[in-house]
């Protein structure tokens, strides 16, 4: 007898998702601050001191309570080029306008409209990358083929651009994905690289798929690098030729997550096909969160933002670096990015030096971690575990700076009990 199809699909999750699975099977809830969440991915979003009054309020008006166009608010729209344009392209001719913006509720839908705009063929990726992508890649493998690139632990995950440039050319890619800087190693193209990622795009005729949403936070940058948030922007030649997609929002750099809100700035061409996928796909982003979000990137709140919010987080990076290393494990070196600590953890002792032991020994200390394996992104291949990043862990420092020091003490306790 023929088996009878689901009504419902399986829908997969990702690798972050199920480790919440577990701790809150392990007891853990928000509320409970006995736990340190070293697996979060969102930034801590109290108010910093110095840093400018965090916007919490808002009087709605009638307008409020209607649609938002799809490609977001003319105000908004602006908003966000002369953004772009003040940090990066002041002396350049080719300058963004709001119809080379589409706002969308969120980075995970930015990149959905993104990737459903995509005509069919070849779509790149790194691997490991951001788990989000595994997921996202997977539904559109029926006109995507997903053709990835690995990073390896020899060569510190980082990928060459002459590697990458290469990888597209062979492969005959039309579109590559990749954050920058990369989620979960911390890997980040700059400068001169990002130059050439740019003449990679053009030359191969490839869309280049920037994730740009961790840009605010790069650690050992000097000059320029330091001065602003990383980007590709600035060695974007023609705004509206070069096809360079750049994805980022309000919910990592300037900390507020809960508005949920994003942006893809491109080609005006490009940009078009996102809006008409919007129109099918999610319908456009709240209108009071562009109207507050217009007064988040206001250039003296953004620089003091971003300035204070690097300063904290530079902080909170060097409790956990500092006290890893006395624990015998290494980690990418700087320049890296992202709030996040990607470490090798072979040094510690048995028990403890394997990704996944790690992982369920930390949850009965109240300590939640996310094994490497996790960040294996194998588009249609559910079951692969990639071998060579058993040993490694993300650590998130995007808490409290109280729950790291109490997580830093907890590992180290959990180290010399083994």
């Amino acid at each position: 007898m023929p088996r009878k199809s689901k009504i419902i699909r399986d829908v997969p999750i990702t690798g972050e998702a199920l480790v919440m699975q577990e701790a809150i099977k392990n007891g853990f809830n928000n509320r409970r601050t006995q736990w340190c969440n070293f697996s979060q991915g969102q930034p801590e979003v109290s108010q910093f001191q110095n840093a400018p009054t965090r916007l919490s309020w808002i009087t709605l008006e009638t307008h409020d309570h209607e649609s938002s166009p799809v490609a977001g608010s003319d105000e908004l729209r602006d908003s966000i080029a002369e953004y772009y344009n003040r940090m990066y392209r002041e002396d350049l001719d080719s300058r963004y306008k709001r119809e080379n913006v589409s706002v969308a509720p969120g980075s995970r839908v930015a990149l959905s409209r993104v990737l459903n705009a995509l005509g069919d063929g070849k779509i790149g990726y790194r691997n490991p990358d951001c788990p989000l992508y595994q997921i996202l890649l997977n539904s559109q493998e029926h006109r995507l083929k997903p053709v990835g690139l690995d990073a390896r632990p020899d060569d510190n995950f980082c990928v060459e651009v002459g590697q990458l440039d290469n990888h597209v050319a062979k492969k005959k890619l039309n579109a590559f994905l990749l954050s920058n800087p990369c989620n979960p190693t911390g890997q980040a193209y700059s400068g001169v690289e990002l130059k050439k990622l740019v003449t990679t795009s053009r030359k191969n005729r490839c869309v280049m798929i920037m994730d740009e949403v961790y840009s605010h936070y790069v650690f050992g940058m000097e000059g320029e690098g330091k001065a602003r948030p990383l980007s590709v922007v600035p060695f974007v030649g023609n705004v509206d030729r070069d096809p360079i997609l750049i994805v980022d929002g309000l919910g990592k750099g300037w900390r507020y997550p809960g508005w949920r809100l994003s942006w893809i700035v491109g080609p005006v061409k490009l940009i078009e096909a996102v809006n008409k996928v919007a129109r099918y796909l999610d319908g456009g982003t709240s209108v009071p969160a562009q109207r507050l979000a217009v007064k988040a990137l206001e250039e003296s709140r953004t620089e003091q933002e971003r300035s204070k919010g690097l300063e904290v987080f530079t902080e909170k990076r060097a409790i956990l670096t500092e006290k890893f290393e006395t624990f015998g494990m290494k980690f990418v070196e700087e320049p890296c990015g992202t709030f996040y600590v990607w470490a090798d953890i072979r040094g510690l002792p048995k028990g403890l030096n394997n990704a996944d032991k790690f992982f369920r020994r930390g949850l009965e200390e109240k300590l939640i971690s996310i094994p490497g394996r996790y960040f294996n992104i194998k588009p249609g291949n559910k079951t692969a575990a990639a071998k060579q990043l058993k040993n490694w862990v993300r650590f998130s420092f995007a808490p409290s700076m109280t729950s790291l020091s109490m997580g830093v003490e907890t590992l180290g306790a959990m180290i010399e009990d083994s």
